[in-house]
Parts: structure tokens; sequence; C-alpha cells
């Protein structure tokens, strides 16, 4: 079992990130969905939807949503949004699935796939990364898009903050962070009871050609970087996010 299956499918992992910010969040996919000019109905694949919260909102948006993770207990968690959804009309408008974003996605063509807060670099094999890109190419409506929001590794780089302690509901998480090689090595250590446990996250410095040729080896073109969740233009020296835009050529 690798690294991210078995720390995201634990209560620790969201517990630990329980903190994220709502609002933010939803104010940049109102901004995002308004510069892409996506119209109420338009068909989209939240890819890594963890606990679902963006899948749900854009539901709330009007668009018909698939929300895709590897993780059972969040898609587990998710199911409970479906059923709810699916009460008010004949077919459900907001779906989830467990699914591997490595593999083929199973659905008809979408108007867009979006892949928010540093759901990608998790794969040692640059064969994975690239069938990432390969399953979300073949789910795409032509001219379609692809919403890469990841990690700028430049600023991630000088920002580094190499210890820290976080307090969630009664534990004190102790988190270190290296850079190894290409990788940032996020690494997470707790008591349960007393029992230790450990835990680590493994991310890949991707840098901009990199994903960019990733993209344009499937056919992808690249028209936009964003900087941060307000949609500000992208700064290699100081942006926090590099926030990819493609398009299916």
């Amino acid at each position: 079992m690798e690294w991210f299956e078995s720390w995201f499918d634990t209560p620790y992992y969201h517990l630990l990130y329980s903190n994220r910010d709502y609002t933010e969040a939803e104010n940049f996919i109102t901004k995002l969905t308004q510069e892409l000019q996506l119209p109420q109905s338009s068909k989209i694949i939240d890819l890594a939807c963890g606990k679902g919260r963006h899948s749900v909102f854009l539901n709330k948006l009007g668009y018909d949503v698939l929300g895709l993770d590897l993780s059972q207990q969040s898609i587990d968690f998710d199911k409970q949004f479906e059923t709810s959804t699916s009460l008010s009309s004949s077919e459900p408008t907001l779906r989830f699935k467990v699914h591997d974003m490595r593999n083929p996605i199973d659905s008809e063509p979408v108007d867009a796939v979006f892949n928010l807060f540093t759901s990608f670099g998790y794969f040692d094999d640059e064969k994975d990364d690239r069938n990432v890109f390969k399953s979300v190419y073949n789910a795409l409506k032509s001219e379609g898009f692809f919403v890469l929001d990841y990690l700028n590794e430049e600023y991630v780089t000088k920002n580094l903050v190499p210890e820290t302690t976080i307090q969630r509901g009664g534990i004190d998480f102790h988190i270190s962070k290296k850079i190894e090689g290409r990788h940032i090595i996020k690494d997470i250590r707790f008591e349960i009871d007393g029992e230790p446990k450990h835990f680590f996250e493994k991310v890949k410095l991707h840098t901009l050609e990199t994903i960019e040729n990733y993209a344009s080896e499937c056919g992808f073109e690249r028209i936009k970087i964003w900087g941060d969740y307000q949609l500000n233009e992208f700064q290699k020296e100081i942006s926090p996010r590099c926030i990819n835009l493609f398009k299916k050529k």
C-alpha cells in the first residue's frame, strides 16, 4: 500500500486538515467557474474530491458533478450528499465514486475536470503522472478545460518551515518538512492513547516546464496560470500557488 492510500483513508488525515477555509475555497471556485464561463448544467469532474466540499459547492452553483477519490472512507462519507440530491430529480446531478486517478475515467465526456488543492504529484513513477493527464484528456469533451491547482515549487522551496506542531481535536500533530531531491517530505507524528502514530506525505516539486510537457504530450494547450486563489497573475518568485488552466485541443 502506498503512503497516500493508507494516510488519506484515516480519520486523522481529515482531522489534521479540518481547519481548511471553506469560504476561501468557495470564493475560488466561484471566480474560477466565472472565468471559464461554464454555463449551468455543465458537467464537471472533481478529481481527488476528498470529503466532497468542492463537489457539493459546484453542484449548488448548478453544475452536474462527479466526485472521484481513491479513499473509500471519503466516498462513503460523500454518498450522503449524493442521496439527498437525487430525491429532487430523476437523475442525480451529484455523484461520487472510488477511483484511482491514474486509471481511465468511466464517464461520458465532460466540460471540465478540476484537480484542486495539490491533489497531484504523489507518484514515484513518471508514467503514473502521465497517465493522470491521459485519463483527464480522454474524459473531456473537445475544447474542455482541465484545472490543475498545484504548489509553486519555487515558493515552497524558499518558504519551507522545517518544524511545527498543530493541535486538532486534543491531538498534537508534530510535523517536520524537508526537501529530498525533487520531493517535499512531510513527516507527521502523534500519539493516540499513548500509542505512537507515524505517517508521511511525499509530493513532487514539479516545475512549470514538467507540467506543461505532460500536458502537451496528451494534446492539451496551457492557456493560463494563476498564482493564488484570488486568480491573480502567476509570479514565479512570490506566488503561493501554480493554478494551471489547460484546454483540450
